[in-house]
Parts: C-alpha cells; structure tokens; sequence
C-alpha cells in the first residue's frame, strides 16, 4: 500500500495523491484513463474543442477504465458552457477550471455530483472558491506551462494552504518525488503534474514535441502573451521568439490574436517548429525518458517517501 495518503485521495478514490494536468488538444481519454489506472487521477484537457469532441474523449476514457476521472475546462473557450453541461451529463467524477472564473458553473456541478477544483493563482480567488463550494483548489505557480500567473508555486502553495479549508493540489514546476515532497511540505494534499505527462507513453502528441521536451535544458522555456492579459509559457521555439517580437514590436491586438490561433494544434498533431506552440513548464530540463504513465505516477510518489522522511532529520 502506498505511505502517502491524503484527504485529496480519500475524496476523490483514487490511490495516489497525484492529478495529471489538463493539458489542451494533448490530454485525451486515452491518456486520462492511463494515469487514472495508475492510481492517479486522469483528467482530459477541453481547451478550445467543442463540446462532442470533449464527450467522445470522456467515453474513451471510461472504456479503458472504471476508475474516477476528470475534465479540465479553460473557461476562455467558446465552448465553456456548452463543455460545463457535458461533463455534469456524462457524471464525470472531478471538474478542474483554468483561464477565468468558474463562479456560475458551480452549483450545477455540485448538483451532478461532480468535485468542483479550481485552479487559482492568487490568495483572493482561493477564497472566493472556498465561499461558492469548491472541493479542494489547485495553487498553480507561474512555472508552469500553458496559462501562467504571476506568483511562483514556493511562494503560493503556502499562501493558498493559509487562505482555505479546502484540500490544496500543488502545481507548477513539479515532475518527481523531490518537487511532490516540497509541495507537501509546503502544505499541499497532492499534486498536479501537466509536462512530465508529456512524455508518458500514452500521450499522443507528435513525436517532434516530446523530442523537444527530452532535449530541453533549464533556459528552454519563456512566456509570451503578457500584453493581452494571458500570458503563456512555452518552449523557446521560433514561433515563441517571433511572437514575442511581434507583441513588443507593436502589431495590434488583433492581428496579434490571430497570430496564435490553432498554434497549440500545429504543435500537438504535427510537430510543426516554425509555426506550433510548444507549451512546457519550466520543469522540461528534468523530464528525461518516456514511460507509460502508471510507472510515472508510481516513481513519484515513491521517490518522494524517503525525501519527505529524510527532512525530519533537520529537526532537532
């Protein structure tokens, strides 16, 4: 039986405190279900797809298993809402929200039976989760890929942890059992762990992306889209560095949107290096092998066992 348990595993029934992140047009049923047999939770990415898409991915996944899974909803798609009533149709065991406020969707899930997890980026959105009935929060740090905040997980997690009752997911630069045992020291109740997953064997973006991901070192990542208000981390490609000379160099707002749309896509299908967005957290450096993803879920956690019983040394 595995030493870490949390109340995260207790509310959610799964073995292992540990979710993986709902990364857009990359986390499938297919990937969700891997991770939710490993004894993690799986959670599938909506990200901009329309809502059939999100319903077939979530019936993938329950074909491969019958273990809880989720759904990751980013609340700027212009399928929000007709996402928010698929995932209480197909009872989906937990509902994570990014990109926005997730305030009017609340109580239809709750009524679904659905955990409600939102990830926040600051102390006042922890709160405003905590009064409307969320299940538990995900305090994601700015090292994290995709949508990022200002605050960096070190300084969040304890803050979040400070500001709710709720169990706290630790997210952002954590991809092993050194990162898993910091976030719980900070404490954190589990944690979430979006690129590490890019590299699991289930994972079915183009082979190009996970060679990057594999051959990126500590510098590898940098964050574009400030000036719109949504700011991105991603890998330092050459859309990146275009993209960012486009937002500094003065294009207008439009034409600057238009520049990123259906970048992600061309990345995750095609591996497409000049003009695909290769989002990553900054923990790329450290994600150095593919494997299926239950033995991910399981290293991590048993790597973080000794670290965690080894801190008690420190205490005299």
């Amino acid at each position: 039986m595995p030493m870490i348990k949390s109340a995260i595993c207790e509310m959610l029934g799964i073995r292992y405190p540990v979710f993986q992140g709902g990364m857009a047009w990359v986390a499938d049923g297919s990937l969700a279900a891997a991770v939710s047999e490993g004894g993690g939770l799986g959670i599938i990415g909506a990200g901009n797809a329309p809502g059939d898409y999100v319903r077939q991915q979530i019936r993938i996944a329950r074909k491969i298993t019958d273990r809880p899974i989720g759904v990751n909803i980013m609340l700027l798609s212009p399928f929000a809402e007709e996402v928010a009533k698929i995932v209480a149709e197909e009872k989906v065991e937990a509902v994570t929200t990014g990109a926005g406020n997730p305030s009017k969707y609340i109580k239809e899930w709750l009524a679904a039976g659905i955990r409600v997890i939102p990830v926040v980026a600051s102390v006042a959105m922890a709160r405003l989760m905590t009064r409307l009935g969320a299940s538990a929060l995900i305090a994601e740090g700015g090292e994290s890929g995709g949508h990022v905040g200002e605050l960096t997980t070190m300084v969040l997690v304890p803050q979040i942890c400070d500001a709710t009752t709720l169990p706290v997911i630790a997210a952002g630069g954590i991809a092993d059992g050194r990162g898993a045992a910091a976030a719980f020291i900070l404490g954190a109740q589990g944690v979430q762990m979006g690129t590490r997953f890019l590299c699991a064997r289930e994972c079915n973006i183009h082979p190009v992306y996970k060679e990057k991901i594999l051959k990126a070192g500590d510098l590898c990542t940098m964050v574009t889209g400030k000036r719109l208000g949504h700011p991105v981390r991603s890998l330092r490609t050459q859309f990146a560095r275009d993209y960012s000379k486009a937002e500094y160099g003065g294009m207008p707002d439009d034409e600057l949107e238009k520049m990123g749309v259906g970048a992600l896509r061309l990345a995750v299908q095609e591996g497409n290096s000049e003009k695909g967005c290769f989002l990553s957290g900054q923990i790329a450096a450290m994600v150095r092998k593919e494997q299926p993803a239950a033995e991910i879920v399981k290293e991590v956690m048993e790597e973080a066992e000794p670290v965690l019983l080894g801190a008690s040394q420190w205490v005299k």
